[in-house]
Protein backbone atom coordinates (compact mmCIF):
# COMPACT_ATOMS: atom_id res chain seq x y z
CA UNK A 1 0.00 0.00 0.00
CA UNK A 2 3.05 2.48 0.79
CA UNK A 3 3.67 1.97 -3.10
CA UNK A 4 0.61 2.61 -3.94
CA UNK A 5 0.20 5.61 -2.27
CA UNK A 6 3.27 7.24 -3.40
CA UNK A 7 1.98 6.54 -6.88
CA UNK A 8 -1.07 8.72 -5.75
CA UNK A 9 1.21 11.50 -4.30
CA UNK A 10 2.48 11.55 -7.72
CA UNK A 11 -0.43 12.00 -9.46
CA UNK A 12 -1.83 14.75 -7.11
CA UNK A 13 0.99 16.63 -7.25
CA UNK A 14 1.07 16.37 -10.72
CA UNK A 15 -2.75 17.18 -11.57
CA UNK A 16 -2.11 19.88 -9.14
CA UNK A 17 0.25 22.22 -10.73
CA UNK A 18 -1.32 21.70 -13.73
CA UNK A 19 -4.90 22.54 -12.79
CA UNK A 20 -3.52 25.49 -11.29
CA UNK A 21 -1.04 27.01 -13.85
CA UNK A 22 -4.49 26.36 -16.61
CA UNK A 23 -6.26 28.32 -15.41
CA UNK A 24 -3.95 30.97 -16.40
CA UNK A 25 -5.65 29.73 -19.61
CA UNK A 26 -8.80 31.81 -18.52
CA UNK A 27 -7.12 35.56 -18.70
CA UNK A 28 -5.52 34.58 -21.45
CA UNK A 29 -8.64 33.50 -23.37
CA UNK A 30 -10.59 37.21 -21.50
CA UNK A 31 -7.64 39.43 -22.79
CA UNK A 32 -7.89 37.63 -25.99
CA UNK A 33 -11.49 38.09 -26.67
CA UNK A 34 -11.00 41.45 -25.77
CA UNK A 35 -8.46 42.33 -27.91
CA UNK A 36 -10.47 41.10 -30.84
CA UNK A 37 -13.75 43.10 -29.84
CA UNK A 38 -11.30 45.94 -29.56
CA UNK A 39 -10.07 45.53 -32.91
CA UNK A 40 -13.43 44.47 -34.83
CA UNK A 41 -15.19 47.70 -33.28
CA UNK A 42 -11.84 49.97 -34.20
CA UNK A 43 -10.47 48.53 -37.53
CA UNK A 44 -13.57 46.40 -38.54
CA UNK A 45 -12.11 43.76 -39.05
CA UNK A 46 -11.26 40.30 -37.77
CA UNK A 47 -10.25 36.72 -37.94
CA UNK A 48 -11.82 33.55 -37.07
CA UNK A 49 -8.55 32.69 -35.75
CA UNK A 50 -8.67 34.99 -32.89
CA UNK A 51 -12.35 33.82 -32.19
CA UNK A 52 -10.97 29.72 -32.39
CA UNK A 53 -8.21 30.61 -30.38
CA UNK A 54 -10.82 31.94 -27.46
CA UNK A 55 -12.52 28.25 -27.82
CA UNK A 56 -9.10 26.42 -27.89
CA UNK A 57 -8.16 28.36 -24.21
CA UNK A 58 -11.42 27.77 -22.46
CA UNK A 59 -11.41 24.06 -23.75
CA UNK A 60 -7.98 23.80 -22.70
CA UNK A 61 -8.94 25.37 -18.90
CA UNK A 62 -11.93 22.73 -18.78
CA UNK A 63 -10.02 19.44 -19.95
CA UNK A 64 -7.35 20.04 -18.35
CA UNK A 65 -8.36 21.31 -15.12
CA UNK A 66 -10.43 18.37 -14.57
CA UNK A 67 -8.60 15.66 -12.94
CA UNK A 68 -7.29 18.78 -10.64
CA UNK A 69 -11.36 19.22 -9.61
CA UNK A 70 -11.51 15.72 -9.04
CA UNK A 71 -8.66 16.20 -6.70
CA UNK A 72 -10.30 18.96 -4.74
CA UNK A 73 -13.60 16.81 -4.40
CA UNK A 74 -15.26 19.19 -5.88
CA UNK A 75 -17.10 18.19 -8.71
CA UNK A 76 -20.84 18.57 -8.97
CA UNK A 77 -22.66 15.74 -6.73
CA UNK A 78 -26.37 15.53 -5.18
CA UNK A 79 -25.76 15.09 -2.01
CA UNK A 80 -29.39 14.96 -0.58
CA UNK A 81 -29.43 11.23 -0.29
CA UNK A 82 -25.34 10.46 -0.25
CA UNK A 83 -25.29 13.35 3.23
CA UNK A 84 -27.97 10.76 5.11
CA UNK A 85 -25.10 7.58 4.87
CA UNK A 86 -21.97 6.86 7.25
CA UNK A 87 -19.07 8.18 6.45
CA UNK A 88 -17.89 4.84 5.82
CA UNK A 89 -21.08 4.07 3.45
CA UNK A 90 -20.34 7.09 1.56
CA UNK A 91 -16.52 6.02 0.67
CA UNK A 92 -18.34 2.44 -1.06
CA UNK A 93 -20.48 4.73 -2.83
CA UNK A 94 -17.17 6.92 -4.06
CA UNK A 95 -15.52 3.83 -4.66
CA UNK A 96 -18.09 2.02 -6.41
CA UNK A 97 -18.29 4.94 -8.57
CA UNK A 98 -14.57 5.94 -8.86
CA UNK A 99 -14.45 1.97 -10.39
CA UNK A 100 -17.65 1.21 -11.86
CA UNK A 101 -18.89 4.47 -13.60
CA UNK A 102 -15.87 6.96 -13.72
CA UNK A 103 -12.85 4.55 -14.60
CA UNK A 104 -14.67 2.86 -17.71
CA UNK A 105 -15.79 5.82 -19.28
CA UNK A 106 -12.19 7.96 -19.15
CA UNK A 107 -10.69 4.94 -20.35
CA UNK A 108 -13.29 4.29 -23.44
CA UNK A 109 -12.18 7.99 -24.09
CA UNK A 110 -8.85 7.50 -23.91
CA UNK A 111 -9.33 4.94 -26.35
CA UNK A 112 -11.11 6.59 -28.95
CA UNK A 113 -9.62 9.67 -28.68
CA UNK A 114 -5.91 8.28 -29.29
CA UNK A 115 -6.24 7.15 -32.94
CA UNK A 116 -8.86 10.21 -33.31
CA UNK A 117 -6.11 12.89 -32.36
CA UNK A 118 -3.52 10.79 -34.57
CA UNK A 119 -6.00 10.84 -37.86
CA UNK A 120 -6.16 14.67 -36.91
CA UNK A 121 -2.07 15.56 -36.84
CA UNK A 122 -1.09 12.99 -40.28
CA UNK A 123 -3.73 14.53 -42.09
CA UNK A 124 -2.96 17.78 -41.09
CA UNK A 125 -7.14 18.78 -40.43
CA UNK A 126 -7.77 22.24 -40.45
CA UNK A 127 -11.05 24.46 -39.56
CA UNK A 128 -13.60 24.77 -42.09
CA UNK A 129 -13.97 28.07 -41.45
CA UNK A 130 -11.85 31.01 -43.36
CA UNK A 131 -8.74 32.00 -41.98
CA UNK A 132 -9.23 29.39 -38.83
CA UNK A 133 -6.82 27.49 -36.71
CA UNK A 134 -5.43 23.38 -37.35
CA UNK A 135 -7.59 21.06 -35.57
CA UNK A 136 -5.90 18.94 -33.89
CA UNK A 137 -4.34 20.65 -30.81
CA UNK A 138 -7.72 20.90 -29.90
CA UNK A 139 -8.94 17.14 -30.20
CA UNK A 140 -5.23 16.60 -28.75
CA UNK A 141 -6.28 18.61 -25.22
CA UNK A 142 -9.69 16.43 -25.28
CA UNK A 143 -7.27 13.38 -24.79
CA UNK A 144 -4.57 15.00 -22.06
CA UNK A 145 -7.52 15.87 -20.27
CA UNK A 146 -9.08 12.47 -20.46
CA UNK A 147 -6.08 11.26 -19.64
CA UNK A 148 -5.14 13.02 -16.52
CA UNK A 149 -9.30 12.23 -15.34
CA UNK A 150 -8.14 8.72 -15.74
CA UNK A 151 -4.82 8.98 -13.80
CA UNK A 152 -6.60 10.65 -11.27
CA UNK A 153 -9.22 8.51 -10.97
CA UNK A 154 -6.28 5.98 -10.40
CA UNK A 155 -4.88 7.92 -7.39
CA UNK A 156 -8.71 8.58 -6.17
CA UNK A 157 -9.35 4.70 -5.86
CA UNK A 158 -6.07 4.24 -4.37
CA UNK A 159 -6.56 7.04 -1.52
CA UNK A 160 -10.29 5.34 -0.59
CA UNK A 161 -9.19 2.21 -0.03
CA UNK A 162 -6.38 3.60 2.29
CA UNK A 163 -9.08 5.61 3.80
CA UNK A 164 -11.21 2.67 4.30
CA UNK A 165 -8.35 0.57 5.69
CA UNK A 166 -7.24 2.89 7.88
CA UNK A 167 -3.84 3.77 6.22
CA UNK A 168 -4.91 7.24 5.58
CA UNK A 169 -6.49 10.14 6.79
CA UNK A 170 -9.54 11.61 5.09
CA UNK A 171 -8.46 14.19 3.18
CA UNK A 172 -11.84 15.33 2.37
CA UNK A 173 -14.21 14.85 5.00
CA UNK A 174 -18.01 15.01 3.90
CA UNK A 175 -19.80 18.29 4.76
CA UNK A 176 -23.18 18.63 3.95
CA UNK A 177 -24.54 22.12 2.36
CA UNK A 178 -26.52 22.54 5.59
CA UNK A 179 -23.21 22.37 7.81
CA UNK A 180 -21.13 24.67 4.83
CA UNK A 181 -23.72 27.55 5.18
CA UNK A 182 -23.08 27.17 8.95
CA UNK A 183 -19.32 27.38 8.64
CA UNK A 184 -19.56 30.23 5.69
CA UNK A 185 -22.29 32.26 7.91
CA UNK A 186 -19.57 31.93 11.21
CA UNK A 187 -16.84 32.73 8.85
CA UNK A 188 -18.70 35.89 7.95
CA UNK A 189 -19.58 36.63 11.49
CA UNK A 190 -16.21 36.25 12.98
CA UNK A 191 -15.03 38.85 9.91
CA UNK A 192 -17.67 41.37 10.84
CA UNK A 193 -16.37 41.59 14.21
CA UNK A 194 -12.96 42.01 13.03
CA UNK A 195 -14.22 44.50 10.98
CA UNK A 196 -15.86 46.42 13.43
CA UNK A 197 -13.36 45.82 15.85
CA UNK A 198 -10.72 47.79 13.55
CA UNK A 199 -13.39 50.52 12.95
CA UNK A 200 -13.55 50.98 16.99
CA UNK A 201 -10.40 51.23 17.27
Amino acid sequence: MAELLALSRTIDRVNEFIGKWVSWLILISILVSAGNAIIRKVFDTSSNAWLELQWYLFGAAFMLAAAYTLKQNEHIRIDIVYGMFPRRVQHWIDLLGHLFFLMPFVTLMVIYFVPYVSLSFRSGEMSNNSGGLIIWPAKAILLAGFFLLALQGISEIIKKIAIMRGDMDDPNPFISVHEQAELEAKALADEAKALAGEVRS
